[in-house]
């Protein structure tokens, strides 16, 4: 409902600009032919008539958004609309009370800039990040078209009308550069001094990412190397993917290690000229492994090593990526599994275990959806009534919507995090898995056929696996069910009212703005700004932190947590009555609002971005920072 209601927004909002460009036409007439002035008026009280018009039927439409939270609408109810609506009614009961002309047409003036400005502020949301230079440009302006409009006049009737509501939205125009220069120039990357305003890092407790290490000391219980390369990836069609491999293949080796032993991981980067890092998502590993270049380490460039040394604190599904120009290094290969076992008791033992990569492949015109790399019908051989344990992973850009068939399952964990009390779900439920997003699925091994499929309806493709006794049953049609819904999945203790010694607002907004190095439309502010200009949420360590995340986009947006999972406490106001949803990848859907929670335990400074990628890479990024720890890394980067 939200997305339609959203589109007749920005719809109604054009069409209230062009009336008020219209109104202000006919303000100038009013002037500009006294003879007829009778009929200038008319036609200008049609033009307020319908500019009202259109304005309530906007605010019915914003009101229809705010049932969804208020934090939909906050920029729309409390400026946008009002910029428009205020000077319309101030200029009909000018007309209504028979002012003289020259007032009438000062009020529709006013109205002209004031409607114009409440689209081009909607369309252009980084420019509300500083909202009282928003604010007072538009007061400004409605101000210059008054006096532009009292002297025209006193004595200039002979001048053409419409220049001067062009000449009074110069003032807008130049607060859009006052924006823009704010947000670029908002944060610095200097994490060590000017990054986080009232915060002092060179204090004597300061500590820095170089010091929030994993073990130095001992032998490791697993040792694994990482070789980035340039290579090939054969693809089960037969296309061939100028790929970037680790260790020669793609995805990478899977990398099994057990709960609470140390392991080592030496990263060799032999030629992928943008430099490699590694991110171990979904493992709270100290910060100086996170693997973010820029912030916690230098990218490793063609000819260097790193080593990561960490003890992962619970088992689960995981896996690891670079971090260095990530739009386009994940996608071409440079990501793969880490299984973490657990080592404190020995669960009955899975027969048939297997990780499946959702990826989408970079292809000459669109995408190539694939599991792995088979972006053909595969087929596997399972016997009947052998347990089987399925470990997704959605390692592209995108929201990927499973379906599987042909027996009921349980989900058992999300995000590598177990799931209490779940009971087998219908055969034909569908998974959405949020970029960078796990689910594990279990279920015993029919006498039929299982199929896993992907809903490729924007990137058309024939990715699918079929598991029967045999392995040789073709997969069932492509098929699409009720979405399983981990908000009342499983059971569990509702989240507990409690204290929060920090609480945020995020909101996710799309709309014409400065990225990568142009002006374009993008799909990636956070509250307005887009990264380095987002401000960093800042924690002291051992605060409980509340972050209510509102998706006031078209698109969803993965929102991915570095070194900490979250726990969900509601969605749309509806509280979480399921096993504990906990996560570290939140798919926010447009028109969704979530309330998360979680503890600040583990020191750094911490990336909070868009697992979309190419969102990433235009400004979706902020920062959790603990009050006392520094960085030496300056890298220019936008860290994916």
């Amino acid at each position: 409902m939200f997305e339609p209601l959203f589109l007749t927004d920005m719809v109604l909002a054009l069409a209230v600009m062009t009336v008020a460009m219209i109104t202000g036409r006919r303000a100038g007439r009013l002037l500009s032919r006294p003879a007829d002035t009778q009929r200038a008026l008319l036609r200008l009280a049609l033009a307020l008539y319908g500019m009202a018009a259109l304005i309530l039927i906007r605010l019915v439409v914003v009101g229809l958004i705010g049932t969804g939270g208020l934090s939909l609408t906050t920029s729309r109810l409390s400026f946008e609309v009002l910029l428009a609506a205020v000077p319309a009614a101030v200029a009909m009961v000018a007309v209504w009370r028979g002012w003289s002309p020259e007032r009438i047409s000062m009020a529709a003036h006013a109205t002209a800039v004031g409607g114009a400005l409440s689209a081009i502020w909607l369309y252009i949301p980084f420019a509300q990040a500083s909202p009282l230079i928003a604010l007072i440009a538009s007061l400004l302006a409605m101000g210059m078209s008054v006096a532009l409009a009292r002297w025209r006049a006193a004595g200039s009737r002979g001048s053409r009308a419409p220049w001067l509501t062009l000449l009074s939205l110069l003032v807008p125009a130049i607060a859009l550069g006052l924006a823009y220069q704010d947000n670029q120039t908002a944060m610095s990357m200097d994490w060590g001094g000017g990054a986080v305003p009232a915060h002092d890092h060179h204090s004597a407790g300061a500590r820095s990412v170089e010091q929030l290490t994993g073990p130095r000391d001992g032998t490791p219980d697993a040792r694994f190397t990482l070789t980035a390369a340039q290579g090939k990836v054969r693809l089960a069609s037969g296309r061939q993917v100028d790929a970037l491999t680790f260790n020669g293949q793609s995805p990478g080796p899977a990398i099994r290690v057990l709960q609470g032993r140390l392991v080592e991981v030496t990263l060799v980067n032999v030629d992928v000229r943008e430099g490699v890092t590694v991110h171990w998502h979904g493992v709270d590993v100290p910060n100086a492994e996170d693997g973010v270049p820029g912030v916690t380490q230098e990218a490793v460039m063609p000819g260097g090593r790193h080593v990561y040394r960490f003890v992962p604190d619970r088992p689960g599904t995981f896996w690891y990526h670079t971090h260095r120009d990530s739009s386009k290094t994940v996608e071409r290969g440079l990501f793969g599994a880490l299984i973490v076992e657990d080592d404190h008791q020995a669960p009955e033992k899975t027969a048939s275990e297997k990780v499946v990569f959702t990826h989408l492949w970079p292809g000459a015109d669109d995408p190539i959806p694939a599991f792995d790399t088979a972006d053909q019908p595969s087929k596997q051989a399972v016997a009947a009534g052998e347990p089987v344990l399925l470990r997704f992973v959605n390692s592209s850009e995108e929201p990927q919507r499973l379906h599987l068939s042909g027996v009921a399952y349980t989900v058992t964990a999300i995000d590598g995090n177990q799931v209490q009390g779940g009971i087998p779900v219908p055969s034909g439920t569908d998974l959405l898995l949020a970029a960078g997003g796990r689910y594990d699925a279990a279920f015993t091994m029919p006498d039929g056929t299982v199929t896993v499929s992907l809903d490729t309806a924007e990137f058309p493709g024939n990715a699918a696996l079929a598991f029967s006794p045999t392995g040789q049953s073709p997969p069932a049609a492509l098929g699409a069910g009720p979405l399983f819904d981990p908000l009342t999945y499983g059971t569990g203790t509702p989240p507990a009212q409690e204290h929060y010694d920090r609480t945020f607002d995020i909101g996710l907004d799309d709309g014409f703005g400065f990225a990568q190095g142009r002006f374009n439309y993008v799909s990636s502010s956070i509250n307005g700004r887009l990264y380095p200009a987002v401000p960093m949420l800042m924690v002291d360590e051992g605060d409980r932190v509340k972050v209510r995340i509102s998706n006031r986009s078209l698109i969803d947006h993965p929102m991915h947590l570095h070194g900490h999972r979250v726990r969900v406490l509601s969605r749309n106001g509806v509280p979480s009555t399921g096993s504990p949803w906990w996560t570290d990848t939140l798919n926010v859907a447009p028109g969704e609002v979530f309330e998360v929670a979680f503890t600040a335990d583990n020191p750094g400074l911490w990336m909070d971005h868009c697992h979309n990628f190419k969102h990433a890479s235009e400004g979706m990024i902020m920062h959790l920072g603990y009050a006392d720890v520094t960085t030496p890394y300056t890298e220019d980067h936008i860290p994916e």
